[in-house]
């Protein structure tokens, strides 16, 4: 990612509320380009709301043209139902953007809060904290399902950053050191 600016695209799921948030990457530096909420609560069909997911997803990809899409990983709750519905609004924007073409990635809210805080268990005030640190963000959102997606936005943008991020511990060294060669020292 040297050098190459990205647009990165990171998405809360939720059935009452879904945040978003996008960010421009442009080498080592994050700056944010907008976050907000879809708020879904008014219409009472589900199957309504998820084609408002659908729908609105879709614009924010034509309108900014993000390089990657990023998703929050619903978190198991105790109720069934509740679950099912959060997994049929992250579908609907997941396919939305694989629709587009965009690779998907999904993190889960652990590793989300550990990459952009350092603390896994952090909540969601700490994870607005750090979020205004790294982006410079004066003005306060009015839901944090806005501050969750910027923050899986953000979360991305790191993995992305580190090059031994995502390689397992079996093989992580010897695949490395296959994808970066002139790394060896003979």
């Amino acid at each position: 990612m040297a050098n190459k600016s990205k647009i990165i695209l990171g998405i809360d799921p939720g059935t009452l509320v879904m945040g978003y948030g996008l960010i421009l990457a442009e080498g080592k530096k994050v700056s944010l380009i907008e976050m907000d909420v879809l708020k879904l609560s008014k219409h009472k069909d589900h199957y309504e709301r998820l084609q408002l997911i659908h729908a609105s997803v879709g614009d924010l990809i034509k309108a900014h043209k993000p390089d990657c899409f990023a998703i929050e990983a619903p978190f198991f709750g105790k109720n069934v139902q509740s679950m099912l519905k959060l997994g049929r609004a992250q579908g609907v924007a997941i396919a939305t953007a694989m629709h587009a073409g965009l690779p998907v990635t999904e993190y889960s809210p652990k590793k989300v809060k550990q990459s952009v805080t350092g603390n896994g268990n952090a909540d969601k005030e700490q994870v607005w904290l750090m979020l205004q640190r790294i982006l410079k963000i004066t003005s306060r959102p009015d839901y944090f399902d806005a501050t969750d997606a910027l923050a899986v936005a953000v979360c991305h943008f790191y993995q992305e950053s580190n090059p031994l991020a995502g390689l397992t511990k079996s093989k992580g060294w010897e695949q490395f050191l296959q994808q970066h060669p002139e790394r060896i020292v003979r």
